[in-house]
């Protein structure tokens, strides 16, 4: 008998349409209301896109609205026993554009609504600042009760106008406006500010020095995304379908879940793995595994912010960052890392007294990020990447060699020799560089210069049903003859033998020039 179908909020961030239009709803209220009762006033959130800010900051907004019956059910209303309804005042920055003039149309819109909700007369050429604060005033003074101010996404016109001539006067008018928060607080019961990317010195931050970071602690590091226990709680029969479909057991599909969408941290105080839940509701409301979070738009301001991601693509697995750069510095400052983190590309893997050590998440994130640099990797237009990426993909999946070498040819031709942000690389890292990552785009988990006993391997790539073994030779350095001695006489595929995969070890032989790919033969153990 199957499962029946349900409702996922495939891409929803409205609390009240989820709860009030029967969709499956990951209960965070018992956090939300420990926020507001026991936490701080002025409360700043960052989070990588897509993974329920929104939604979060909509059910802050159900909350202080009195929605008791939203709640129904849900954790809050064991909790809340007042339902005093509050004033909110809500903005969502993503609306202001990436210029002064496209924040100041966003802000005339939002705060003229809110001056004709609470009867404040507009001021002739009166600053937005002066708004605010009268908007906020006349809240109190209309309802008796103290405001709710939720920011939605604040720094998204500061992203977007990075590095163009209207970024300093963006964050002008954010130092003039979001200072009124500071000064307002009598006013205030609560606010609450959600971003990606964190502009310390630049922006509100400067103008609200009060504003505590939850970010790093451990209370709230569950409060956005999914965890293992939640997906179990809520998504079982999903997974069932998820297995059923692609002939998996649910253990099998649940494992690829986790490869492909968990391994989240936010805290070194709190390490519980974490989902991103966009791509997981995405992938159970498919019954398929797929790369969704970057094709929805994550990619758009890496080369902003990431100097020669392309190279360095391999540093950023296992880097080192201080835990003040980490925890309190400015995405404007240039640490790449930095800004990896913050847009989800990196998480924590581990922390020790001085710092943390950062990680690709997950299988989506790593392959997405391989995929982004290939183009640039190749000097090759993104159309002709990617039919050859898909022909490579299909051939080593299913043991096609020849054709595989074929479409790895036409991926690598040239391409060492004449990309100079190699140049300080020797030629067979360069070429070892470009292959590993085509075949972390492909979908292969992919191990580089893999150490063994008797040796160390230049490529391990492991694919559903193969296991491929890479030794890269130059030709001057005895191309596919050299390569054959070395895989037979270290026993490169001994430690993989136990693996009900097939094991195909290939000597690679290079053009000393950068040309590319001359040869590859499959070697007999």
């Amino acid at each position: 008998m199957s499962e029946p179908i349900r409702r996922l909020p495939v891409g929803i961030q409205s609390f009240v349409e989820i709860r009030t239009k029967n969709y499956v709803y990951v209960d965070k209220t018992d956090i939300v209301w420990r926020m507001v009762n026991y936490g701080v006033k002025f409360n700043y959130l960052s989070r990588p896109r897509r993974f329920g800010k929104s939604l979060l900051v909509d059910t802050f907004n159900a909350y202080f609205d009195a929605r008791r019956d939203l709640f129904e059910g849900l954790r809050l209303a064991d909790m809340e026993t007042d339902w005093i309804k509050y004033p909110v005042i809500r903005l969502d920055m993503s609306m202001a554009g990436a210029t002064p003039k496209g924040i100041a149309d966003y802000l005339d819109s939002a705060f003229g609504k809110y001056e004709q909700q609470y009867g404040v007369l507009p001021v002739p050429n009166v600053s937005f600042a002066v708004r605010f604060k009268d908007i906020i005033v006349a809240a109190y003074n209309a309802t008796g009760q103290q405001v709710a101010v939720l920011i939605d996404e604040y720094d998204s016109p500061l992203q977007h106008s990075w590095h163009t001539p209207e970024h300093e006067d963006c964050t002008e008018m954010y130092r003039n406006v979001f200072a009124v928060l500071k000064n307002a607080d009598q006013y205030e019961k609560f606010v609450f500010i959600t971003g990606i990317t964190k502009f310390t010195q630049v922006s509100l931050f400067s103008a609200l020095n009060n504003l505590s970071n939850l970010s790093f602690l451990p209370e709230y590091a569950t409060v956005c995304g999914i965890t293992e226990d939640e997906i179990i709680d809520n998504f079982t029969p999903e997974i069932n379908a998820l297995a059923q479909r692609n002939g998996w057991s649910f253990d099998e599909a649940h494992q690829r879940l986790k490869e492909y969408y968990d391994g989240y941290h936010f805290c070194r105080r709190n390490m519980t793995d974490i989902y991103n839940p966009f791509s997981l509701v995405r992938a159970l409301y498919d019954s398929y595994i797929s790369n969704y979070w970057v094709s929805s738009g994550a990619t758009t301001l890496l080369n902003k912010f990431v100097q020669n991601i392309e190279v360095r693509l391999e540093e950023f697995d296992n880097s080192y960052i201080d835990s003040d750069t980490l925890e309190s510095s400015d995405v404007s400052s240039g640490v790449d890392e930095l800004f990896l983190f913050q847009s989800g590309y990196l998480t924590i893997k581990q922390a020790d007294e001085e710092g943390y050590y950062l990680g690709f998440p997950n299988e989506e994130v790593k392959r997405a990020l391989s995929k982004i640099v290939i183009p640039t990797l190749t000097m090759k237009s993104q159309a002709n990447v990617t039919t050859a990426q898909s022909q490579l993909m299909r051939c080593l999946n299913n043991g096609l060699l020849d054709d595989a070498k074929k479409y790895m040819k036409a991926l690598i031709s040239d391409v060492p020799y004449s990309n100079k942000k190699m140049e300080s690389m020797d030629m067979e890292e360069r070429y070892r560089l470009i292959i590993s990552t085509l075949l972390n785009a492909i979908g292969m988990r992919v191990e580089v210069e893999r150490m063994l006993s008797t040796g160390r391997i230049d490529i391990v790539a492991f694919a559903r049903e193969y296991i491929y073994i890479f030794e890269l030779k130059l030709q001057k350095a005895g191309g596919l003859k050299s390569a054959k001695r070395q895989i037979i006489d270290n026993k490169y595929t001994e430690p993989f033998k136990a693996d009900h995969r097939k094991v195909v070890a290939l000597a690679v032989e290079l053009d000393d020039m950068g040309k590319g790919l001359i040869d590859w033969e499959e070697v007999e153990p």
